[in-house]
């Protein structure tokens, strides 16, 4: 039944997530975090970070992570082969006719209307990880951070995965020096 579970999972965010991985992104969340109950906002966020840092394909790539978690090597190679069966199938049958059909406004129209509803679906997954931010680190913590993250990959350039690999590392190593205060008070009153 789990096996079942995780093919129906990532063969729907596959077979859904027309226009590639970012459009994935929010059917995979359903499924995992909302449906299945796989993980939590806070570890699919996780698993998100560190598949942009990865290279490939991220539906792919979240996939085998998350059948992997959930039942092992038998759960990866399940996951993988239906987030891209979707893909194999879609582009031997649309290929065969997409080349004839391009010219016509029908299917330009549909290719233009999806752009914004990916964008609407990006910035619904979006606001949710904001909101989850702002209840560990505070409002204006996540504000300086977005802002910071929006400076350095859109203004300067630098690529998402090198800004996450930063910002994983200084997590790790800097910790947060808050003084026992109940320690200094109890020391200066032995004294």
């Amino acid at each position: 039944m789990k096996q079942l579970q995780i093919f129906l999972a990532f063969f729907r965010s596959g077979m859904l997530g027309y226009g590639g991985g970012p459009s994935a992104i929010p059917l995979v969340h359903k499924e995992v975090v909302q449906n299945y109950k796989w993980m939590n906002d806070d570890e699919f966020g996780d698993v998100l970070a560190l598949a942009n840092t990865l290279p490939g394909p991220i539906n792919t790539k979240m996939a085998g992570y998350i059948g992997y978690r959930v039942s092992g090597i038998l759960g990866l190679i399940n996951a993988t082969l239906s987030s891209i069966l979707p893909t194999i199938i879609l582009m031997i049958v649309l290929l065969t006719t997409i080349s004839s059909l391009k010219d016509y406004p029908w299917v330009q129209g549909m290719t233009a209307a999806v752009v914004p509803v990916v964008g609407v679906m990006l910035a619904t997954l979006t606001w949710d990880f904001f909101k989850k931010s702002q209840t560990s680190m505070g409002w204006i913590k996540s504000l300086i951070f977005i802002g910071g993250s929006f400076l350095f990959m859109e203004v300067l350039g630098l690529h998402p995965a090198i800004l996450i690999v930063v910002v994983l590392t200084a997590a790790v190593l800097i910790k947060d020096k808050n003084p026992d205060e109940e320690g200094h008070i109890e020391r200066g009153n032995a004294s």
